[in-house]
């Protein structure tokens, strides 16, 4: 079969033509028109040791609410992208894998790490180069500065808040004197933030002196609690209520060992020791357990729960609700609602500003919330739970009068 020249020349760029198609991505229209490039958000957190199950939680929930938005076209067009490094909740990791997040993945924000000592390593990093740090997993006041540092927005409330309400509910409610309540919290910046607060509401309730309260400690990835357990079990008065700021295991752990020593107190903890875990690791042993949380209860009906519930669902019918899924949930469904009529590019300093923009907003959970250029926590609710039948309820200070044997706490 003989070609002609100009043959021959249509046929070589149509050769050329699908040359080009072979090579260029899926989905290629034009430059000005490709609208496939992702938003990457990172994450440091604990995957492994002790803390593993409250990063995996929160984990779960952020990339829950990324499906959602996904599902409906990502944010501008684009769809959204989580790298999650693990940095064990050792704070000596946490800095590499944040720069590496920042530096070599460049990610638009660095959203929901978990731990206050892990905060601390992070926040150099984090206003050096000018990144969002979004919704982290701690209630801790180096990251609640008045003013707030512009690039640190945080959604729950703080570790001050949850320990100042268990103070004031045990002594208005319970009866509990200031000398017969207790801390027990971890040797580093998580275990002080919880202790400041706490101590501060026993001093506001008549407490002499900061030195009259009794303070024990164990050290951060261990389980060696017997010593703080000593402390508390020799002490006159005896004591009433242990408030605990810690992870689940050495929470856990400290518990049984007071209860078989035969203390009879009422244990409380702060959000972060993870219910669930908490819950497991408790199974069998007859104790008087409350955590506070930041979220609502995950099995409540108000709206945004409940689409929790179905968004989960939806992403794994394997997937089983808990506080730290929520909370990493809520933080997607943020970032939803403040870039949903956004019409400038995305940027990290533009990511901020619309945070920043929500102003006084409803996002389905039954109390105001609020960010702006001068606050920057969103919630400042508390809602208590109780652990019953091995799982923990929702529950009101109100309450705490009417439990068992409350006026015979103790030994």
């Amino acid at each position: 079969m003989m070609f002609s020249k100009k043959n021959h020349t249509v046929l070589f760029s149509v050769c050329m033509l699908f040359a080009v198609l072979w090579v260029l991505p899926v989905g290629f229209v034009q430059a000005e028109d490709d609208t496939s490039e992702k938003i990457l958000f990172g994450m440091s957190t604990a995957l492994t040791g002790p803390a593993a199950l409250l990063g995996q939680n929160m984990r779960q929930g952020i990339l829950v609410g990324i499906n959602r938005i996904n599902r409906a076209g990502g944010i501008q067009n684009r769809p959204i992208e989580l790298i999650t490094l693990d940095d064990g909740y050792e704070p000596r990791r946490t800095s590499p894998n944040m720069r590496k997040l920042i530096l070599d993945h460049d990610v638009l924000a660095v959203i929901g790490n978990v731990g206050t000592p892990t905060a601390v390593a992070a926040l150099p990093i984090i206003n050096r180069e000018k990144v969002l740090f979004f919704a982290p997993y701690t209630g801790a006041g180096i990251l609640r500065k008045q003013p707030p540092d512009h690039y640190v927005i945080n959604l729950r409330a703080s570790y001050v808040e949850e320990t100042a309400s268990m103070v004031d509910a045990l002594i208005s409610q319970g009866g509990v004197k200031p000398e017969e309540i207790a801390f027990f919290t971890q040797r580093d910046s998580f275990g002080d933030a919880g202790y400041l607060g706490g101590a501060q509401a026993l001093l506001n309730h008549g407490l002499a002196r900061e030195s009259e309260i009794l303070h024990t400690r164990y050290e951060r990835n261990t389980l060696a609690v017997e010593n703080a357990l000593a402390d508390i079990l020799l002490h006159m008065p005896i004591i009433k209520a242990v408030i605990m700021v810690g992870a689940y295991a050495p929470n856990a752990k400290f518990i049984r060992l007071a209860r078989k020593h035969g203390l009879d107190a009422l244990f409380l903890n702060v959000s972060f020791v993870g219910s669930v875990p908490l819950a497991k690791a408790l199974k069998g042993v007859d104790a008087r357990v409350v955590v506070t949380q930041v979220v609502p209860h995950f099995n409540s009906d108000l709206p945004l729960v409940k689409e929790y519930r179905a968004d989960l669902n939806y992403a794994s019918t394997r997937n089983v609700a808990s506080f730290g899924s929520l909370e990493g949930y809520l933080a997607m469904r943020v970032i939803e609602k403040a870039t949903a009529k956004a019409e400038q590019p995305l940027t990290r300093e533009t990511l901020v500003e619309l945070i920043e923009g929500l102003g006084a907003f409803d996002i389905g959970l039954g109390v105001p919330m609020s960010l702006s250029a001068d606050q920057h926590q969103a919630s400042h609710t508390v809602w208590p739970t109780i652990l019953h039948d091995n799982v923990f309820i929702p529950w009101q200070w109100s309450e705490m009068s009417t439990l068992p044997n409350m006026n015979t706490l103790g030994r």
